[in-house]
């Protein structure tokens, strides 16, 4: 496989998240240009810092799906979890002496492009509901006036309840 190519597909419009998967393109860049020179000491700190960068990429993006509702958030993050198992099991042959740089190179490769496109796509609409809400500093006056509304509401209703009534919900 050749060197990666980011292509403006690939953008999900959310400028932290597609920086960082462009990072994660420079260190598959980074891998296919070591495979030639054999450096095991520069591959194993090439593949540790992918690693490590990758995790915490993911750990940001299921943060920002979380808070933004993304209601698959469970199945992203398993999907993560799978992959970083198989990136694990390369660095451990990695770690035995095994030369995985071109297998792994391509995995990495496919692997990417496709969950971008596949997975990363699917939350970028809450996302980016999320952040412009937060941008803005939270829900909107009039939203926070209606819940303000319904609560006093229901705490009136609740009021005109006996004790016991209140006690069991009903």
């Amino acid at each position: 496989m050749a060197l990666l190519v980011w292509l403006p597909e690939l953008d999900t419009g959310i400028d932290e998240i597609d920086k960082q998967h462009r990072r994660i393109v420079e260190y598959i860049n980074k891998l296919h240009e070591l495979r030639t020179t054999h450096d095991r000491e520069e591959l194993g700190e090439v593949i540790g810092e992918m690693v490590d960068y990758t995790l915490s990429h993911f750990v940001f993006e299921e943060a920002l799906m979380e808070n933004a509702g993304y209601l698959f958030s469970g199945p992203h993050k398993k999907v993560h979890e799978l992959f970083a198992k198989r990136v694990a099991l390369f660095q451990a042959r990695f770690d035995a002496g095994e030369d995985v740089t071109a297998e792994l190179h391509g995995m990495l490769s496919r692997w990417l492009f496709n969950h971008i496109r596949n997975e990363d796509h699917g939350y970028v609409d809450a996302a980016r509901t999320y952040l412009r809400m937060a941008q803005q500093g939270g829900p909107s006056a009039e939203a926070q006036r209606i819940k303000a509304e319904v609560l006093q509401e229901l705490e009136q209703r609740n009021k005109k309840k006996g004790w016991l009534s209140r006690l069991f919900g009903t």
